[in-house]
């Protein structure tokens, strides 16, 4: 397989092609921010649950199992990487995006660890913005 220069937007496109082909699951290569991700979207209901299968300490995959509504529409209706390698993108506190009234969900990168944008507001700190969810 090759080298991927941004493995999160990686992890995001296919996770966006999977629910618009409205695959049940999806596999991706396994990295602990990209498990962090997977923690999140399922915490906050966007993804059913997620199985780590780990071929050695530090390879393996990700299952993302996706969920979908009753009429077999996806629940997670965009998902866009904001920080890039080539730009990253660093907000304080107060500069979180807070959108759709407050059902999107915003993904962070902070000095204690990989967390939704609410509770990275709750503990007052800031970071590299990764992802936006909705």
């Amino acid at each position: 397989m090759a080298a991927v220069s941004d493995p999160i937007a990686d992890f995001l496109t296919r996770i966006r092609n999977a629910t618009r082909a409205q695959h049940r699951y999806v596999d991706v290569d396994w990295s602990r921010i990209k498990q962090n991700i997977a923690e999140i979207l399922k915490e906050q209901g966007f993804i059913e649950s997620y199985l780590v299968n780990h071929t050695e300490p530090h390879r393996g995959t990700i299952r993302i199992i996706l969920k979908y509504t009753n009429g077999r529409k996806s629940v997670i209706q965009g998902i866009q990487r904001t920080s890039k390698p080539g730009l990253r993108r660093y907000v304080s506190r107060q500069d979180i995006p807070h959108f759709y009234g407050g059902c999107g969900l915003s993904i962070v990168s902070t000095s204690k660890g990989v967390m939704a944008g609410r509770e990275a507001i709750n503990q007052n700190v800031g970071g590299e913005l990764l992802c936006l969810v909705w």
